[in-house]
């Protein structure tokens, strides 16, 4: 068995009993992304000599008996190229940021390094997180490895294409409207969105600050738990950030479901799911029924109004969020201005692509006189109503099974083209980041063209240990999660 091969548990715990050393461990992933990712181009940013400096002092520590508590000491990981490294360059993959380098960690950066992590690069995405595919980076799409004529999913393809290629044990993204979930669907990965204000924003450059959220991207929900219990917990830097009361995401998961009380909303089974993500995904359904668990169908109307709702309050915050960047303090700044009206004009125009525009311009206009109650205010309203409707069905349901994306991963080219296509495929998502919601996505089949497919495991507030022990039952069961794209990797080689 190959470095690369282990789970980022099984690979930590190699690591204690000295079977491999920290130093080993990173120059195997540091030679994947070698041999890969001018393929797959997952990372924006490779930090190999800090990582094996890195690695040689995470060793130590090891040694001393420093680190003895953290299961995921010495495990290399990559980090969206969205959340804030001191010193390492973080540039929401927007040209707009050039070779930025912030002066600070974000709050989850921090968490990492006290556990012993080994940080190998920064993930690409979608620029500045808006978009479900990563192609709107400036540094060019992330491809698919299970074919590289698709797109892994976005914002966090990155994260999810470097994890199904063996180039990270794990990952850390963001998730704003789904960009955690969707890749990990598209990639045969477990990717994880905790409960909003589970886990520390701080760091986190905005997109829209009232829906974002950090979590983890793994090859299964045993590592996602071990990395909450990392990142989680309340930050005096973040004040929308929760005091979270648990007994250890790892520790409670018992791989029994027996009571487990799962709905399934039939206004996302309907018209417009691919068939066989449709199977795929009730078939979780059953798996869990057999092993204990309660079945049952339930109408969720307001399902049909989530994604207009969800588009209009992220790009309104996007708008807001995204006026600090005017090429004044830091950043890409126009050559082309005579005073500062033109340096804000010309900065903007050259800096953001299509994409992030599009979205500001949505946003301006949402927020604009004339326009705000009948747009931003009502969206907000039918925001309350989504989470009114989530929290109904929690006093029946203890988990909601949705399928992660209604089809698998698209051809490159061909969401861009049709924008409002894109924006359709995120159905499934967006209502838990308006609701505020954990949820994971775990790989639970394969399409008629051998593309993963992902289950989406919904949970009441602040239940994601009961999501995280689904999961974890369910891959217990499975062995989907073990699948990787060897034809890729063999090419690659």
């Amino acid at each position: 068995m190959n470095i690369t091969d282990y789970t980022a548990l099984e690979l930590g715990k190699k690591i204690k009993s000295g079977d491999i050393t920290v130093v080993e461990a990173t120059r195997a992933f540091l030679d994947e992304i070698k041999a890969k990712d001018g393929v797959v181009n997952a990372y924006i940013t490779v930090t190999e000599q800090e990582a094996l400096e890195r690695a040689e002092e995470v060793q130590k520590m090891i040694d001393s008996g420093e680190l003895s508590d953290s299961p995921l000491a010495g495990v290399p990981v990559g980090i969206k190229d969205n959340i804030s490294t001191k010193g390492i360059k973080t540039s929401c993959a927007s040209k707009i940021l050039g070779d930025f380098k912030p002066p600070y960690n974000a709050a989850v950066i921090d968490k990492l390094n006290k556990a012993g992590a080994v940080i190998i690069g920064k993930l690409n995405m979608d620029e500045f997180a808006m978009g479900s595919t990563s192609e709107t980076s400036f540094y060019g799409p992330t491809k698919n490895p299970w074919d590289t004529e698709k797109v892994p999913g976005g914002s966090s393809g990155g994260a999810a294409a470097a994890v199904s290629a063996k180039e990270a044990p794990y990952a850390l993204g963001s998730d704003t409207g789904g960009s955690i979930r969707q890749p990990a669907s598209f990639c045969g990965v477990t990717g994880m969105k905790p409960t909003y204000g589970a886990v520390s924003r701080y760091g986190l450059i905005a997109y829209a600050s009232s829906l974002d959220q950090i979590g983890p991207v793994a090859k299964d929900a045993a590592d996602c738990a071990a990395i909450m219990d990392i990142i989680c917990g309340k930050d005096e830097m973040d004040g929308t950030s929760l005091e979270v009361e648990h007994k250890g995401y790892l520790n409670s998961l018992s791989g029994n479901v027996d009571g487990l009380r799962i709905g399934i909303p039939k206004q996302c089974f309907g018209d417009g799911l691919n068939k066989d993500v449709k199977k795929s995904v009730l078939a979780v359904a059953e798996t869990l029924k057999e092993n204990g668990a309660s079945v049952e169908e339930f109408d969720m109307t307001i399902i049909d109004y989530v994604v207009p709702t969800y588009y209009i309050i992220a790009s309104a915050e996007a708008s807001s969020n995204l006026s600090r960047f005017d090429g004044v303090k830091y950043g890409f700044r126009s050559e082309n201005f005579d005073d500062l009206t033109d340096l804000y004009m010309s900065t903007r125009s050259e800096g953001f692509g299509e994409e992030v525009k599009r979205r500001i311009l949505l946003g301006t206009f949402a927020l604009s006189t004339g326009y705000y109650d009948a747009y931003y205010k009502k969206a907000l309203q039918v925001k309350a109503l989504i989470k009114q409707a989530f929290d109904e069905a929690y006093k029946k349901y203890d988990v909601i099974l949705f399928p992660a994306a209604p089809t698998t991963a698209p051809k490159l080219g061909s969401s861009l083209s049709d924008p409002l296509k894109m924006y359709l495929s995120d159905i499934y998502t967006v209502s838990v980041n308006l609701a505020g919601l954990p949820g994971i996505s775990v790989p639970c089949g394969f399409d008629q063209d051998g593309m993963p497919i992902g289950a989406q495991l919904v949970g009441a507030p602040l239940k994601d240990d009961v999501i995280l022990n689904a999961a974890y039952t369910y891959q217990s069961l499975t062995d989907f999660h073990k699948k990787s794209p060897d034809s890729f990797v063999k090419e690659a080689k």
